[in-house]
């Protein structure tokens, strides 16, 4: 088997579990998840995880395997996915990458330095505008990359958050932000993305927030909180998490929890769209302009086979 696999990103609620499971199934592939809450044990509701049905379609890589009170860390993400990938092309079977985590994306595509390195200035320039353009964000990637890090440092105290994003990884390797990046040589990739157009993508979201609650994520919540997880923990910044716990806390009443919850995954699958443009090469599928889903995934799976014919 020629070594290429299948990536399917876009932002969260536009499908892309379905249209990964409708590509599994189509190229004798399994799903490796490329989520960073999916792979959390008992966090099922929020995380929106593939339910069992999904995954006797297809079967599913890293989901439900890491305890939510352990340190969890991109790197250790990179090293999981790239086992799962060699485990599946030795079965002769095809890695189908599924997730909308940016950093998780980036740490298969590119060939990433984890040990702390001389600054850059260009990355050090980018890291400040990336922050003018979108205050707030530096501060989430660097929960993704040290945790404990984004705990002792305001999100306001830009310079000591590019210094400490700096330190904790390759910044222009990992950000994307400069002209020497360098593929993985392990694979050829194939990118998929999925979009919808925006009120739809927005109404998905809504409704998505309101099936979650009605399945239990409140209660989900209180049971995380009794085993000792807080608002500190990693595992907990997932949206949906952390406004649940600071409700519980008597921050604010449950209908602004949820009113929190909805804004914020809006603003999330914003940001998600924006890193995932980076990707020149990626090829895009408006889910909105097909009146039948079913069409839609026929059309990619007819796509990704012809690609992988090619590679052929």
């Amino acid at each position: 088997m020629d070594r290429v696999i299948v990536a399917v990103m876009g932002p969260t609620a536009v499908g892309k579990t379905s249209a990964a499971i409708e590509i599994a199934k189509n190229i004798n592939g399994e799903i490796v998840s490329c989520d960073s809450m999916q792979l959390y044990k008992y966090m099922d509701i929020g995380s929106a995880k593939p339910t069992e049905e999904e995954q006797a379609l297809a079967k599913h890589h890293l989901v439900d395997c890491v305890d939510p009170r352990e340190p969890f860390s991109v790197a250790m993400y990179r090293d999981l996915a790239k086992n799962a990938i060699e485990q599946l092309f030795a079965e002769g079977k095809r890695p189908v990458i599924a997730g909308g985590t940016g950093l998780y994306l980036n740490s298969l595509i590119y060939d990433m330095d984890f040990a702390a390195r001389p600054a850059n200035d260009g990355t050090r320039a980018a890291l400040y505008a990336m922050e003018e353009d979108e205050p707030g964000r530096l501060h989430e990637i660097l929960t993704e990359l040290d945790h404990e890090a984004a705990e002792r440092i305001h999100p306001n105290n830009t310079k000591k958050l590019v210094r400490a994003v700096e330190a904790a990884m390759s910044g222009e390797r990992v950000m994307d932000f400069s002209k020497d990046l360098k593929r993985t040589a392990d694979y050829g990739i194939i990118l998929i993305g999925l979009e919808r157009d925006r009120a739809e993508l927005y109404d998905r979201i809504d409704r998505r927030v309101d099936i979650l609650m009605e399945q239990g994520l409140a209660d989900e919540v209180k049971r995380l909180m009794a085993m000792g997880l807080t608002a500190s923990d990693i595992s907990m910044k997932g949206i949906g998490y952390k406004e649940l716990i600071d409700h519980f806390n008597g921050e604010y009443d449950m209908e602004e929890a949820v009113r929190l919850i909805k804004r914020n995954t809006r603003h999330y699958a914003k940001r998600q769209m924006t890193w995932f443009r980076r990707y020149k090469d990626a090829v895009w599928f408006n889910l909105s302009a097909y009146t039948d889903q079913n069409e839609a995934f026929a059309e990619i799976v007819s796509f990704v086979k012809g690609k992988l014919e090619h590679c052929d």
